[in-house]
């Protein structure tokens, strides 16, 4: 049962005794003093433990999401670029929502709004995952009474309705044809500032992603070992310090440290990074030319694909590409193994050539 009493600064105290258990709380208005003892009163019903001292300052999904931003920061843990973006995106469309208004049929609605504006399962299985991972957080370290099923419970919801799951998994692999085009239309531009065919074709050569091509320094290639150090590669369960050194193989029909070379000679030094370019930008300008030509669902990204492809089809092994993709999981590294069919007359004749 709750009681609620006036103090004489005019703030409200609740306090909340409900089989054995109490708690207090003081609020500035009555009406959110009689929500935070509703909601008390539910968790102590569902057997749920309750805090009491919830921060003042968390009365809202966005007021969690500073506190998470806070917490991490104070112990020194960056937030990488996807999860801030995430984090921001979050705070903008539900952040003005009171705790209790995070229900379970304001997840489903939201789910559904994101859909309709084009977010994938996996979009939002990550949107939920980070709402889920809010809540808890707020309720092991703070103390926030605040509860996580109606997130599942809306994550069954959405998965029924088709809007959560997994991804398929992309095999789009750029034909010989359209990089030759992409090449050619890029090297062609006398007002295309970055050397777009140069990079597309080390893309291939070396499997890299596009942050990574941009953020090579001069120093970290080792021309007489044909060896590339690739400095912070992505790896999900470690954000810093991810350097791994590559072997710069030409066997994907593009020389890399030929390329690196003919990049020396560009720029007219050899010195800071080789490819002084905006990751972003190169983006941009992959994917405008891609419309311009008529090349229609081609990512960079999947220049590393074909590029991880290449390795396979060149008769190197899982375990041996990995040291050429930075890929620890070589579960994930299946998924790249889109060999092309008649890549296998080319493996009889290696096996042939051996026996």
């Amino acid at each position: 049962m709750a009681t609620f009493t006036k103090l004489p600064s005019g703030s409200w105290r609740v306090q909340v005794r409900r089989k054995g258990k109490y708690v207090n709380e003081s609020f500035l208005r009555r009406k959110d003093a009689e929500e935070w003892a509703l909601e008390v009163e539910r968790c102590i019903d569902r057997g749920e433990s309750v805090f009491a001292g919830r921060s003042r300052d968390t009365k809202t999904f966005g007021d969690l999401v500073q506190l998470h931003r806070k917490d991490l920061q104070e112990v020194g843990k960056r937030i990488g670029r996807s999860k801030t973006a995430s984090l921001a995106f979050l705070e903008r469309r539900l952040g003005r929502l009171k705790l209790p208004e995070l229900d379970r049929e304001r997840l489903i609605q939201f789910g559904k709004e994101r859909a309709r504006e084009g977010a994938g399962p996996v979009t939002l299985g990550i949107d939920l995952g980070y709402i889920k991972t809010i809540l808890s957080h707020a309720a092991a370290v703070h103390g926030v009474i605040v509860a996580v099923e109606p997130i599942d419970l809306a994550r069954v919801a959405l998965s029924r309705l088709g809007l959560v799951g997994k991804g398929d998994e992309r095999d789009r692999r750029p034909t010989q044809e359209e990089l030759t085009r992409l090449i050619a239309h890029f090297d062609a531009n006398p007002r295309q500032q970055i050397p777009m065919g140069r990079i597309i074709r080390f893309a291939v050569a070396t499997a890299m992603r596009q942050e990574e091509i941009c953020r090579i320094e001069c120093t970290d290639f080792d021309t007489d070992e044909k060896m590339l150090l690739v400095r912070d590669r992505k790896d999900p369960r470690k954000k810093d310090g991810n350097d791994q050194r590559i072997p710069l193989l030409n066997v994907t029909g593009y020389d890399a440290c030929a390329l690196i070379e003919e990049q020396y000679a560009f720029i007219g030094r050899r010195k800071g990074r080789i490819f002084p370019y905006n990751g972003r930008s190169v983006g941009t300008a992959f994917r405008r030319q891609c419309q311009e030509l008529g090349i229609k669902d081609l990512h960079f990204h999947d220049l590393r694909h074909e590029g991880t492809s290449l390795l396979f089809e060149a008769g190197f092994s899982i375990e041996q590409v990995a040291l050429v993709t930075g890929h620890k999981d070589w579960k994930m590294l299946r998924r790249y193994t889109h060999l092309k069919p008649e890549s296998l007359h080319d493996v009889r004749l290696r096996v042939a050539s051996a026996a």
